[in-house]
């Protein structure tokens, strides 16, 4: 409970709220006495209450090449529509607004005042028109251990620093002609990489200030349905039961993502809003998870499965319709040969983080089975080398890449609570 204490102390000026930890029927039964918040408090995120401050950011060659040119994108919250709750696929008395409130913190869906929940709409600001600098840059004030949400396209690159995302949780952009999401949820350490176009129509997301199973949840602009971050689905309204399509991406230290890659761009503190990104107050969640078992916000039995802790660091891949998850402490620095269905996969793990990587393992037709030895990556067939990107850096493949594969990276219980039917690896 020391943790927990000073987060209290530490949290109190950050834009993301919540409740100080509480089991579900102590929310559900006593919704008049809430705690003090265990995370930041939203008087200071709001932007009706707090004009939005640019921090200085330098501006240098690098910096300015890295930045991609694109439509600022306007957002009118007015013209959002009203969500449709004749149409959900949880029951909406498990959607949880954070009021931001000294008292009553957390309000179930049907509860909440409509001024209420239009209110709270991007409270926790999304950064709609994202700026982006060079990894030269971002080395000023990024440290190698710093954790980020990285995702590649092709030779582009971008890291997604938490210590930013922590009081954002989402960042929209286009990269290659791809819409995507860049979504982060600081109580289930879930890094998600989405591609926001949903059956042939570009959606634009925003905040709701609402969780479900302790989980983000999100809003689309275009027809107001609200989505569960990690999962990416549509949990009510108008799209309710569709999905997003998951990219694969990595949640993994700053120092192994610019060594993948060199030239990342990577977001900038020059987000519109001022907020102290020096720091991630979210450090040691998941160890207060295991020690307590008790979590923010509502969970259910669904997210309370033992054969993990709950805050234990898990890698979600899809295959065939199935998930399955990979625990990365476990793995540490290794690699995991497996097939999920029929579709061959393999996991390459890091200590640092931990954090892991999902790839198909066929180069040219070639089916490959690789080994971690002597601290480093092989592929047995030629003995190639290869690095966590999925590159193979030296031997016969050197030059080659592996494709990789969308997977989510995340607490054990949220990943379980979206996906109750996964499996999970063994040996």
């Amino acid at each position: 409970m020391v943790l927990l204490t000073l987060l209290l102390v530490v949290l109190a000026a950050c834009s993301s709220a919540v409740s100080t930890p509480l089991t579900t029927s102590e929310v559900q039964s006593e919704p008049e006495t809430k705690q003090e918040s265990a995370t930041p408090l939203a008087d200071e995120s709001r932007p009706a209450t707090l004009p939005p401050t640019k921090i200085p950011s330098p501006q240098v060659e690098q910096a300015e090449q890295a930045q991609q040119p694109q439509e600022p994108v306007v957002i009118d919250l007015d013209a959002v529509p009203e969500l449709d709750t004749s149409r959900h696929t949880v029951p909406l008395e498990e959607i949880i607004f954070d009021t931001f409130r000294r008292t009553n913190r957390a309000v179930p869906l049907p509860d909440a005042d409509p001024d209420l929940i239009l209110s709270l709409r991007d409270a926790i600001p999304p950064i709609y028109n994202p700026v982006f600098e060079g990894a030269g840059e971002a080395n000023q004030w990024l440290g190698s251990n710093d954790i980020i949400l990285g995702y590649a396209d092709g030779p582009e690159a971008f890291a997604y620093p938490v210590k930013i995302l922590n009081w954002h949780e989402m960042v929209s952009h286009t990269v290659n002609g791809r819409y995507i999401l860049a979504s982060y949820c600081p109580l289930c350490r879930s890094g998600v990489m989405y591609d926001r176009n949903v059956d042939g129509e570009t959606l634009t997301f925003g905040n709701t200030s609402a969780l479900h199973e302790s989980d983000m949840v999100m809003f689309d602009h275009e027809t107001g349905s609200y989505w569960m971050q990690v999962s990416g689905e549509a949990i009510a309204g108008t799209l309710a039961s569709q999905r997003m399509q998951a990219l694969p991406s990595q949640t993994t230290t700053w120092g192994a993502w610019k060594e993948q890659h060199p030239q990342t761009q990577v977001l900038s503190r020059d987000t519109g809003h001022q907020r102290d990104y020096s720091r991630d107050p979210f450090t040691g969640l998941g160890e207060q998870y295991n020690a307590t078992g008790r979590f923010i916000f509502p969970v259910s039995p669904k997210g309370r499965d033992d054969r993990l802790d709950p805050g234990d660091v898990v890698l979600g891949v899809e295959g065939e319709g199935t998930q399955r998850a990979y625990a990365l402490a476990a793995l540490g620095d290794g690699v995991i040969n497996d097939r999920i269905g029929e579709t061959p996969v393999v996991i390459f793990g890091s200590a640092d983080g931990p954090s892991g990587a999902a790839y198909m393992p066929v180069v040219e037709e070639q089916l490959l089975t690789f080994s971690f030895e002597a601290g480093e990556i092989h592929d047995q067939q030629t003995g190639s080398t290869w690095n966590m990107a999925g590159q193979a850096i030296a031997g016969e493949l050197a030059g080659s890449e592996l494709e990789p594969v969308a997977s989510r990276s995340t607490f054990w219980f949220s990943l379980i609570a979206a996906f109750p039917d996964l499996e999970l690896y063994s040996k």
